[in-house]
């Protein structure tokens, strides 16, 4: 331990403590905006470029400043975090980077939750002393799903840590040099020419507007407001236990309820579950994984719910395509249903249907237009709206969500499981197939319905379910740079695993992209997991295959599970890509 002193308060810590860490456990704030520390054990990464001179402090005995959140503590050390000569410096920091920043505030996707801006505000910053050239390059929104401005980079490189370190993509890093730096794509390429997955984590952490989603909410107005359109909206599991948040609701409160009830004040004319989709994947993906197992067909199989997981294996591991599960996500099963059965149930030209989605995840703004998604040349989704802008659209219309009575989704595509529900965290996805699995292939009832085996917040993770004389092993990771390593492991024959689960995200869905930020407190996350595993203990229904909408589907259209006009409607193929 070492023993040192923080504006005269004494404290001991462990040796290799930075300065910042042993000021935080005193409860002694040190302003800082290019640190980044997730608290996440399964990743332990901290981002410490000490590029932002924010979090400068003053050491006894040492001629110059040092940055709190690199310089690693030791003994007898005399720290001074609010000297004026170390208010002077970060202010001046702050000053300079104001100076060469848009001045758009009021317009800005980040306005109210941005750091910058709020530094500006905690250190008083009224003025920019320095007035002069500043960068001035194009916003590149090509991709539909992320906004690269780099004019609002502040080189706080937490983006390029999250992409490389975290997801293992490698995507983003510093472009230029000197006064026209700013982190991007190598040879500042438009984000669709690389291999980004557009999972969204750097827009979840990026303390400015430099990064940050694609924003839909006028088109879905515009829509809304078209008498000559039918406009649907299904939500997904994830949004019901985060959304809250934005309305200063504990985290992990479930919001379900609540979500009908909105979505109709909103103006939608049909207003449905994602739930119900998941539940209709699962009869699909468990029709499959059986399939593969009684046939001798390639396994493990790996679930392809997640779009950014899907975009990762195309560009990263294009020889291993065979494995995947063929089945589209929910997202798409349930735009693809919507402009067939549905519009046929209904009367109204699928033209003139517009489905809306509602997502916890940036990656399915460029799932939805993927052209193999597309039916009969016409998107399934047409429209994808982050968990934040669906609160944005909600504060628009002054809707008081938090005290909002508790509502029913519309019936034909809304009833679901609790199977359906924890598709929303990790590992959720292959228990709510192993459910149906076991039932399929034994006959036999599954009393045991929680498979606590699969469940947790480990990075990677394996499990083992006995269905009758067959012990199926099961490995799940999440975040892409813990897909990789059991990828690596398949390859390297390894591993033995007859099924696998990947999200892209920490948490899974509940930590996406499109989620109210979080800064990396994992409590937030297992908040939500904790809500998803009470909202299955809340259905009466908890395996996918008893949700009779899905079962009236199939006996008044699809025909049986992984039948050919389920193929037709509910599978997809993938594309071997390169990696840039």
């Amino acid at each position: 331990m070492i023993k040192l002193t923080i504006n005269d308060s004494p404290i001991a810590v462990p040796k290799g403590t930075t300065i910042l860490e042993a000021a935080r456990s005193l409860g002694i704030h040190i302003p800082t905006l290019c640190h980044m520390n997730l608290h996440m054990d399964q990743f332990g990464v901290v981002n410490q470029a000490s590029s932002c001179r924010v979090c400068m402090v003053e050491v006894k005995g040492r001629p110059a400043l040092v940055t709190a959140c690199s310089e690693k503590v030791t003994d007898g050390m005399h720290v001074s975090t609010h000297t004026p000569r170390a208010i002077t410096a970060r202010r001046m920091s702050v000053e300079l980077l104001l100076s060469n920043h848009p001045k758009d505030c009021l317009m800005c996707p980040k306005n109210l939750e941005c750091d910058l801006q709020k530094l500006a505000a905690d250190l008083g910053v009224r003025d920019i002393k320095w007035a002069g050239e500043r960068i001035d390059f194009e916003k590149d929104e090509s991709s539909g799903a992320i906004v690269k401005d780099p004019n609002k980079c502040v080189m706080c490189r937490r983006c390029e840590t999250m992409c490389n370190e975290v997801q293992t993509c490698g995507i983003l890093s510093a472009v230029n040099r000197g006064f026209d730096t700013f982190v991007g794509p190598a040879f500042n390429l438009d984000m669709k020419d690389t291999s980004c997955t557009y999972c969204g984590q750097c827009v979840a952490v990026c303390p400015t507007a430099a990064l940050t989603e694609n924003n839909d909410i006028h088109k879905v107005w515009r829509e809304i407001n078209n008498p000559n359109k039918h406009v649907i909206v299904q939500v997904a599991p994830a949004i019901r236990v985060a959304v809250g948040e934005l309305f200063d609701m504990p985290p992990g409160s479930i919001s379900t309820g609540k979500l009908a009830t909105s979505l109709k004040r909103l103006g939608f004319d049909a207003v449905y579950d994602t739930d119900f989709a998941a539940d209709l994947t699962i009869l699909e993906e468990a029709s499959e994984l059986v399939h593969r197992i009684q046939h001798g067909g390639t396994l493990p199989i790996l679930t392809s719910c997640c779009p950014a997981w899907v975009q990762f294996f195309e560009h990263q591991y294009p020889d291993m395509l065979d494995i995947p599960s063929t089945c589209k996500s929910p997202q798409i099963m349930f735009g693809a249903i919507a402009k067939t059965y549905y519009a046929e149930k209904k009367g109204i030209d699928p033209k003139d249907i517009v489905v809306v989605s509602v997502m916890p995840c940036i990656a399915k703004k460029a799932e939805a237009k993927r052209t193999e998604l597309s039916h009969h040349e016409l998107q399934n989704v047409d429209y994808v709206l982050t968990t934040r802008e669906y609160g944005l659209m909600l504060k628009e219309a002054c809707i008081d969500f938090a005290n909002l009575p508790e509502g029913d989704f519309d019936h034909m595509l809304g009833e679901s499981t609790g199977a359906s529900v924890i598709f929303g965290t990790t590992g959720g996805v292959i228990e709510a197939a192993a459910r149906t699995a076991y039932e399929w292939l034994t006959g036999e009832t599954l009393e045991q319905v929680e498979l606590t085996q699969l469940r947790g917040l480990d990075g990677i993770r394996s499990g083992k379910v006995q269905i009758g004389d067959l012990e199926l092993n099961i490995g799940i990771a999440h975040g892409l740079g813990n897909a990789r390593k059991l990828l690596d492991c398949i390859k390297a024959g390894e591993c033995n695993f007859q099924a696998i689960e990947i999200m892209a995200c920490p948490g899974g869905c509940i930590g996406g992209g499109g989620q109210p930020y979080h800064h990396g407190d994992m409590e937030i996350i297992r908040q939500r997991q904790i809500a998803i595993y009470q909202e299955d203990r809340n259905k009466t229904k908890r395996k996918s295959h008893e949700n009779q909408e899905v079962l009236d589907l199939y006996d008044k259209y699809l025909g049986k599970p992984y039948g050919e006009k389920a193929h037709e409607l509910l599978h997809t193929h993938y594309v071997p890509k390169e990696k840039i």
